[in-house]
């Protein structure tokens, strides 16, 4: 591995900060420091954890901040599911999110399996 940035659960979760940015510009104005914010920094704080996990050249400690940001992507499931239950989004962008998200996870599980056996 060069960079997180060869890393494509490391691009998977760009796409989905992208995304959730793009789905919070329609919730509510009343919500632009309630589940907005906390949306945009859950979503971020997935693909920094995980740069920030590889920059530390030790599996480790890159392990470590793989399960962070796993807890973060949990976070932002959560925040997603109240959301749709909020009536903020709909059904078919709902399991659109939740199905990046479990992609995410799954690629984040794979990771961390592969450095546990280096």
């Amino acid at each position: 591995m060069k960079t997180h940035k060869d890393l494509k659960v490391w691009t998977n979760s760009i796409q989905l900060v992208k995304l959730i940015y793009q789905i919070t510009s329609k919730f509510p104005s009343s919500e632009l420091y309630g589940l907005t914010a906390q949306l945009k920094r859950a979503s971020v704080s997935v693909p920094s954890n995980i740069a920030e996990g590889a920059g530390r050249h030790s599996n480790k400690e890159f392990i470590q901040f793989l399960y962070i940001a796993s807890g973060s992507l949990s976070e932002v499931e959560t925040q997603i599911i109240i959301a749709f239950e909020l009536n903020f989004i709909d059904e078919a962008e709902t399991e659109s999110i939740l199905n990046r998200i479990n992609e995410i996870r799954a690629q984040l599980y794979g990771l961390i399996k592969n450095l546990n056996m280096r």
